[in-house]
């Protein structure tokens, strides 16, 4: 059973006899009254997000969710294609089930399928990846007293700020759950 202190980017939980996932919360402490918790969740049948507010104390079902290690193979018009480690077996996911992890799948990702009653309905991928920027613009010297950033497209398509010394051709890591630039890496 999850608590309402539990909450956080990513956890899985039963509402109303469906799985969901933790997309955003806030934890409200009004000057009068109880406090509660305003969530964003996406149903992971159906990738749809639902806005609700829970009463603290509130519990929570854990789904029936099992993990397999895929591979990331190819992107088509059908969707997302990945390789079960173990089976070899190709599995295809939407859009909307990929979410946003759509702008760090590289061919040959190693990540994690969600599967519930046998039915893969999300991905898990690392922490942190390594990607290439594609295209920015020139650093120019000057304004440094402060961190400065600037936009760069990198290999998959994301657009992301970085600092003004970055390059065309930089592999950068950048943590997924943020989506964010944490340093440049030596290739």
């Amino acid at each position: 059973m999850h608590e309402l202190n539990d909450f956080r980017k990513g956890l899985r939980v039963m509402v109303e006899g469906n799985p969901y996932s933790v997309v955003d919360f806030q934890h409200v402490k009004p000057g009068k009254g109880n406090q509660f918790t305003r969530c964003k969740l996406r149903n992971l049948l159906t990738g749809q997000l639902l806005e609700r507010t829970f009463k603290s104390g509130e519990r929570f079902e854990v789904p029936n969710v099992e993990f397999r290690d895929v591979t990331f193979l190819f992107k088509d018009d059908n969707g997302y294609t990945f390789m079960d480690k173990t089976s070899y077996e190709q599995l295809t996911l939407g859009e909307a089930e990929v979410g946003e992890n759509k702008n760090y799948l590289m061919e040959n990702l190693e990540s994690q399928m969600m599967i519930y009653n046998d039915r893969p309905v999300g991905i898990q991928v690392p922490n942190a990846v390594n990607l290439r920027i594609v295209q920015t613009d020139p650093g120019f010297k000057g304004n440094t007293v402060t961190n400065t950033f600037k936009a760069a497209t990198l290999e998959t398509g994301y657009v992301i700020q970085v600092p003004l010394h970055m390059k065309e051709g930089d592999l950068i890591r950048i943590d997924t759950r943020t989506g964010e630039y944490v340093e440049r890496v030596n290739s």
